[in-house]
């Protein structure tokens, strides 16, 4: 569900001196909004940085105009850490240079949008498919710079009715579904295995697990302690929850491109 963009998310006492825009009289598609956003987060990319690719339809501009870049030579030195096998192949076709968090352990920036995004920057990404290697490479780095655009925005997680994403083991998957379902009762949660929308078969993630997608009809109340419990359930290897990680969130919008940062 498409929220209204609520202008009180950004305080002006956090916004850079250049963090807002003048509105366009133009009407803006969700994908311009999205190209926006990626852009302005590019400028936090200097030369001889390590950078974090991240996955889905927002960081996919962010990547095209890294590429763009450094084709032009105004950025040099460029080390990229794909989220994805999809932006390993994106990043491979753009000519950037590509490594691993083996190689690379910590991280100068990371770059990735994200599905929900509350008033205290608390995120729920994986509806692309690859909140697994997200948060082991974002929690890597120095730096987060989340980019969405205003339908992201949400007044709670779990507050758009959308899914939620689970990475669970496929071994006895249903065991674990019902037990996902069963942690969140009271708010009412419906739990969903994820299918591929072309064979109907259970969506394989990058790491070759399953996706449960939980979607709740109340407030999970205590994200934290949410996240926690999710992980002791025998099965659950990561969940969507992106808890006090973000360091910048750039939100691309009617009123123009307004930039958030980490009290």
């Amino acid at each position: 569900m498409a929220l209204a963009y609520d202008p009180h998310f950004i305080g002006s006492e956090n916004l850079d001196d250049d963090a807002a825009t003048s509105p366009s009289p133009l009407v803006l598609t969700q994908d311009e909004l999205k190209k926006i956003a990626a852009y302005k987060a590019v400028e936090f990319v200097t030369s001889g940085m390590v950078v974090g690719l991240g996955t889905g339809s927002t960081s996919k501009h962010a990547v095209d105009r890294l590429g763009e870049l450094l084709r032009q030579g105004v950025l040099t030195d460029i080390v990229g850490i794909p989220t994805s096998k999809r932006t390993h192949e994106q990043a491979l076709s753009l000519d950037i240079p590509l490594s691993d968090i083996e190689t690379h352990p910590v991280l100068d920036l990371a770059i990735d949008g994200a599905d929900e995004v509350d008033p205290e920057m608390n995120l729920v990404k994986g509806r692309g498919g690859s909140l697994l290697r997200e948060k082991m490479i974002e929690c890597a780095s120095k730096k987060f710079v989340v980019i969405v655009d205003e339908s992201k925005l949400v007044d709670y997680i779990g507050g758009s009715g959308l899914a939620m994403p689970v990475e669970i083991v496929p071994f006895c998957w249903k065991f674990t579904l019902h037990m996902l379902q069963s942690l969140f009762q009271e708010a009412d949660c419906v739990a969903k295995l994820r299918t591929s929308s072309e064979t109907g078969e259970p969506y394989v993630t990058d790491n070759s697990n399953y996706i449960i997608d939980l979607y709740f009809k109340k407030n999970i109340g205590d994200l934290k302690a949410a996240g926690d419990a999710m992980l002791r359930l025998p099965g659950v290897v990561e969940h969507g929850l992106f808890l006090g990680m973000a360091t910048t969130v750039i939100v691309a919008g009617k009123l123009g491109v307004t930039v958030k940062n980490k009290s």
